[in-house]
């Protein structure tokens, strides 16, 4: 057990590794040398590096840091320093790599840069780690006012890029639109929408443990039925809860470590939620205002 914790948290980071080379070449190969723009925290920081002569890595982690402490507030704690590694990992490669222009095709430029650094973000968020911290953002006010995250990361990106129009041109703005379409399409084949919500169904006999860490470590609503296992139509049976919940799928690997240091032999159904209303859809219990977990 203890050595499968460790191969899966090697795995991640690995991964996550990958995930920042893949943004780094997008950024440092296509985008920076040619003055392309993407969206959310990483168009903000290459926006302003067209106007001052300052590190792209130290902007990264400049607007990087408020969404950071957002997140700590609004995502879990293993979440927020996977980002922090992910995201000084990414400054960092980007400060020290010296990759060289491939192409000066702008189509290409915009494609191809997008293309790897949505394969990089999209990694980084299948590991748990985001490397732009819009998604916080867009997760923020998804559970405080009910907007979706494509909609929040949507409106703040036209606005940097109405930004980028008046500042640098509509030419560049609209190749970095390009970009970011492309980078946005890239994550969601990688992660299948990051979005999107999941659902869960879960067949254990620890059902009763494993419904108090989902609420406590998750702190997600569920749902739990009556339901019955046995060996064909007249074998024994046994009645036990068929636990189902529905959870961002940012926090699918954590379910998944809850449940195997639970029961390594439970079964688990998972499906795509393409809309959900009405129900507990926060995502995340403030233990700090001492409120109480639902009965079950």
């Amino acid at each position: 057990m203890k050595h499968s914790k460790t191969y899966r948290l090697i795995s991640e980071y690995v991964q996550i590794a990958f995930g920042i080379i893949l943004a780094s070449i997008g950024l440092k190969a296509f985008l920076l040398p040619n003055g392309f723009l993407d969206g959310g925290v990483t168009g903000m920081a290459l926006l302003v590096r067209t106007q001052v002569d300052i590190s792209l890595s130290i902007l990264l982690l400049m607007f990087s840091i408020p969404f950071l402490i957002l997140g700590y507030y609004t995502v879990s704690k293993r979440i927020v320093i996977k980002s922090i590694i992910s995201i000084a990992g990414l400054a960092l490669f980007i400060h020290f790599e010296n990759f060289g222009t491939v192409t000066n095709d702008k189509l290409l430029i915009a494609i191809f840069g997008g293309l790897f650094l949505g394969a990089g973000i999209g990694i980084a968020i299948r590991n748990g780690s985001v490397l732009d911290g819009s998604e916080i953002l867009g997760i923020y006010l998804n559970d405080r006012f009910g907007f979706s995250i494509g909609q929040v990361i949507l409106v703040l990106n036209i606005i940097l890029f109405s930004i980028t129009a008046y500042v640098i041109s509509v030419e560049v703005a609209l190749y970095s639109i390009l970009t970011y379409i492309v980078t946005a399409k890239v994550t969601d084949l990688i992660i299948e929408g990051f979005e999107d919500f999941i659902g869960v169904t879960i067949v254990s006999k620890e059902y009763k443990t494993i419904k108090l860490a989902i609420i406590k470590e998750l702190g997600t609503g569920l749902t739990s039925y009556k339901g019955s296992r046995g060996y064909g139509s007249q074998g024994h049976q046994e009645d036990f809860d068929i636990i189902h919940t529905i959870i961002n799928r940012i926090d699918i690997k954590k379910m998944h470590r809850i449940i195997e240091d639970i029961d390594e032999n439970a079964f688990i159904v998972e499906f795509d939620v393409n809309s959900v209303k009405g129900g507990i859809l926060r995502h995340y219990l403030d233990k700090k205002k001492n409120k109480k977990l639902p009965k079950l």
